[in-house]
């Protein structure tokens, strides 16, 4: 599929079609670029590992359920520890 350059601003781009983006998954949102082999390649980002953990605890601070789930409890000899 050949397709133009064409003037964005200060930059240049290229449009591609939806149907185009949509069959790799790239609908909307971030992208990652790269140049492989002089060809410019995008890719869906990696998710991280924990993507998302901070929003989701900072609703159960919110919600006050945020306590423990195994109560306190201690080892033997802790009292001899200096911290």
């Amino acid at each position: 599929m050949k397709m133009s350059i064409h003037r964005i601003g200060n930059s240049q781009g290229v449009i591609l079609p939806k149907p185009l983006l949509a069959q790799v998954g790239l609908t909307h949102g971030e992208v990652e670029v790269t140049i492989e082999h002089d060809a410019i390649v995008l890719r869906k980002p990696e998710v991280t590992v924990r993507a998302g953990w901070a929003e989701a605890a900072r609703k159960l601070a919110d919600a006050k359920a945020d306590g423990l789930v195994w109560p306190e409890f201690s080892n033997e000899a802790d009292e001899n520890l200096t911290w």
